[in-house]
């Protein structure tokens, strides 16, 4: 039994690769958009901040499946636009990541003490020179397991990925193995082996930034 469960193991394996793509590329873009609406949402001017707002809600308030619809079948049967099932994938997982991002960042940028920011203005820094090189980051530090939960959320997330055809992500691999074979407890529990050491080592690297970020630079 349990070589069985190695080789299907083994086999729903080869669908990490694109189930990283899926997660690390979205966080990453997510990052960077979700950190600019982040600075826009403390400090923007108000009517820019209210679309900021409305783009959060949104992305936050409705299921990341319906988003991946939207963006995949929606959007290009509405503008007669061809979309691939990747790009699909990465605007809808993108957009939705920089929404979660952007309230971490905000979170992060509020919890810093604001005799940090009279400081930076008493010494005549200008505010953006002040934002990049003190305040931001000191918020990343304080916001880094929350970064790291969603990075985490992402790859659990990326399941849904497996709705769109000619993806084989692991959960996809693990579909097919279970129709070809007419069983779904071992490729699906091999699945989830997989999703649960990849969150597990995003775990430790989080955890060891963590650590780092404690201990400062070493003199």
């Amino acid at each position: 039994m349990i070589t069985p469960f190695i080789s299907t193991l083994f086999s729903v394996a080869h669908g990490i690769p694109l189930t990283l793509t899926y997660s690390l590329v979205p966080l990453l873009f997510g990052f960077i958009l979700g950190t600019v609406l982040g600075l826009v949402k403390v400090s923007g001017p108000r009517p820019v901040r209210w679309l900021v707002n409305l783009y959060v809600s949104i992305f936050r308030g409705t299921p990341l499946l319906v988003q991946l619809m939207i963006v995949a079948y929606g959007f290009p049967g509405l503008l007669g636009l061809k979309i691939s099932a990747f790009t699909a994938g990465i605007i809808a997982f993108s957009c939705n990541s920089a929404a979660y991002v952007c309230e971490v960042v905000r979170a992060g940028i509020e919890s810093v003490d604001k005799g940090q920011h009279e400081a930076s203005a008493a010494l005549s820094i200008p505010y953006w020179m002040s934002m990049k090189d003190i305040i931001l980051p000191q918020a990343f530090k304080r916001v880094l397991p929350a970064l790291v939960s969603e990075a985490i959320n992402l790859v659990k997330e990326s399941a849904i990925i497996s709705m769109l055809p000619g993806i084989t992500d692991i959960t996809r691999q693990a579909q097919i193995i279970s129709m070809q074979n007419y069983s779904f407890f071992e490729p699906m529990l091999a699945a989830a082996c997989c999703y649960y050491v990849l969150t597990s080592v995003l775990n430790l690297i989080g955890h060891a930034l963590e650590v780092r970020l404690q201990q400062g630079p070493k003199s």
